[in-house]
C-alpha cells in the first residue's frame, strides 16, 4: 500500500501503539523517518530504534516505546507540516512547545534537529512535528 505521508503514518503508528501500551512498533524504513527517530531518542521520548533488513530487500524500523509509571512518555505528538500545506519558520519564529517543555522537530539545511538545536545553529526550516 502506498503511503502519501510517511511521517504522518509513523506518528500515527506510535500514537496507536502507545494507546494499547505496546512495547514495540514496526514500520517501513526511510532515511527521514530514521532522522526523526534519532531526535526522539536523543530527547528521551523513545528508548531506541533499530533498522531491520529483510531478505526481500525491504528495510523496516522497529521502535522501542518508552513508558514512565505505566504512562507513555510521549503525551502528545502531532504533525505540523503536511503534504498539502508545508509550514516553514525562521530562527526568530520557531515555536516554543509548552513553554519549552516540548520539542518541535525541524528539517533544516543542516539536517533534522530539535528546535533548541536549530536556535543554537541559527537555522530555520520546515517544522515536521511537535512532541510533548
Amino acid at each position: 500500500m502506498a503511503v502519501n505521508d510517511p511521517i504522518g503514518d509513523m506518528i500515527t503508528r506510535i500514537r496507536n501503539a502507545q494507546m494499547r501500551s505496546k512495547p514495540k512498533v514496526s514500520m517501513p524504513g526511510s532515511r527521514l523517518r530514521e532522522r526523526v527517530l534519532e531526535v526522539l531518542k536523543t530527547e528521551g521520548y523513545i528508548r531506541d530504534y533499530a533498522s531491520v533488513a529483510h531478505a526481500s530487500g525491504r528495510n523496516e524500523l522497529e521502535i522501542e516505546l518508552k513508558y514512565y509509571e505505566g504512562e507513555p512518555v510521549i503525551r502528545e505528538i502531532s504533525r505540523v507540516s503536511k503534504p498539502g500545506r508545508r509550514v516553514y519558520a525562521s530562527v526568530k519564529a520557531l515555536p516554543r512547545i509548552n513553554n519549552g517543555l516540548g520539542v518541535a522537530i525541524l528539517s533544516t539545511p543542516k539536517g533534522v534537529m530539535a528546535d533548541h538545536d536549530a536556535r543554537d545553529a541559527n537555522v530555520g526550516g520546515e517544522i515536521i512535528c511537535t512532541v510533548f
